[in-house]
């Protein structure tokens, strides 16, 4: 505010009033004539704002509920009065009780003869007025965008509740854009308000994104990776997915990181960014699983009689699909065996299903091969001595082990 501004109408105005009341009270010279216009300024002050203020301002909310409140606009009131921790008419009566008391003290510096005290006070106010109406008008707009964003989760969740379609988060989705729509468009709007040149601030937020962005490339990186999950979906909580070396199920997926439980009961938070760069496989998406076991037989076994009883031992487990039906591949001859591929399905996968369904398969499979009379043969080598293997130890080890050396070598050869 400028000390040597030339005075507004209204401030000339307060300053004639301010002049007329000195002329009237130029008579209480004494000090007893201005200890009694101070009682009376007391009295009648203390009458509007403890008894008359009061009643006036409940007469108002009588006649305007009753009359221009109702349906909707009833509605709306109530909504706030669950915000707000007053209603109107207290805001009213508190602020028509303040104008009161700050009119009686300019009354008592008049009365006092500190009249150049009263009229520089009261052109502060008057010249305060614009501002304060801004910050009513801003803490309006911030009371509204609160209201708001509770309102729009309120009814996201109304909606949610009504539609089998939309998962939790989808709502989480349009329940922080909605929010950052909101706050962004209260947040230009108070900044147009208080007079903010806009085009500065965009401008020096350009140049401030670029250095924010090379300090914080990977935070910002793993924000965008995390809107970009959000609205692609490629898993939700409580999915059973495996990013690169990292396996578990979804707990939480933020803006900034996702969280899985490993099946060692430890949280795992991976950046956003980390996610979306590495293979990621959803074991859940599809609502069942493929399992493979592999299981070897002698080389001597009938390999169809082996897989009829195999099959059998798999659609005994409880757990396993019926359809798709259960197939046993004959996958590869081994050092030991010939390797039978066991591949079956689960419904509803998870660590938990997935180990309960192997156990089972391994254990009927096992047992369903003893009854078969089926061998598992465990690994074996097979040793031959070259021919010239007996000279050569004869000659090494003496005459006195040759015989050793004989029989060494006769133990190796075998069918």
């Amino acid at each position: 505010m400028q000390g040597t501004a030339t005075p507004t109408g209204t401030q000339t105005g307060a300053s004639t009033l301010f002049e007329q009341g000195r002329r009237i009270l130029e008579e209480l010279t004494t000090v007893q004539g201005r200890a009694v216009m101070t009682a009376v300024l007391l009295v009648c002050a203390l009458l509007v704002v403890f008894v008359i203020a009061p009643l006036a301002v409940r007469q108002l909310r009588q006649i305007v509920a009753s009359r221009l409140f109702d349906g909707r606009v009833a509605d709306g009131i109530e909504l706030l009065g669950e915000y707000i921790p007053t209603t109107f008419s207290g805001i009213t009566l508190r602020c028509v009780q303040f104008a009161v008391l700050v009119v009686s003290g300019l009354g008592l510096l008049v009365v006092w003869g500190l009249v150049d005290i009263a009229v520089t006070t009261g052109q502060l106010i008057v010249a305060a007025i614009p501002h304060l109406v801004n910050s009513i008008i801003t803490v309006l707009l911030i009371v509204s965008a609160y209201i708001g964003a509770d309102q729009l989760k309120r009814a996201i969740d109304r909606f949610s509740r009504g539609a089998d379609s939309v998962t939790q988060h989808q709502e989480e989705v349009v329940l922080r854009v909605g929010q950052l729509v909101l706050f962004v468009g209260v947040g230009a709007a108070i900044l147009t308000l208080w007079s903010f040149d806009l085009s500065g601030l965009l401008v020096g937020a350009g140049f401030l994104g670029i250095v924010v962005g090379l300090a914080a490339r990977q935070t910002l990186g793993s924000l965008i990776a995390g809107f970009v999950l959000m609205f692609s979906r490629p898993f939700k909580v409580g999915d059973w997915i495996q990013v690169d070396d990292r396996e578990g199920i979804v707990t939480n997926i933020t803006i900034f990181n996702t969280r899985l439980q490993n099946f060692d009961g430890e949280t795992v938070v991976l950046p956003n960014d980390k996610v979306s760069d590495e293979s990621l496989t959803n074991r859940s998406d599809n609502g069942r699983l493929r399992l493979r076991t592999d299981v070897g037989i002698d080389y001597e076994a009938d390999i169809d009689r082996a897989e009829a009883a195999v099959l059998s031992a798999i659609e005994a487990v409880d757990i396993v699909e019926e359809s798709p039906a259960p197939k046993i591949i004959p996958k590869a001859f081994g050092d030991s065996s010939v390797v039978l591929e066991l591949r079956y399905w689960i419904e509803h996968p998870s660590p938990p299903r997935k180990w309960r369904a192997v156990g089972g398969v391994v254990t009927n499979v096992k047992d369903a091969l003893d009854e078969a009379e089926i061998t598992i043969p465990f690994p074996q080598r097979e040793l031959s001595a070259r021919e010239g293997t007996a000279t050569a130890l004869r000659e090494t080890m003496g005459d006195g082990q040759t015989e050793a050396g004989e029989d060494l070598s006769e133990s190796q050869a075998t069918d």
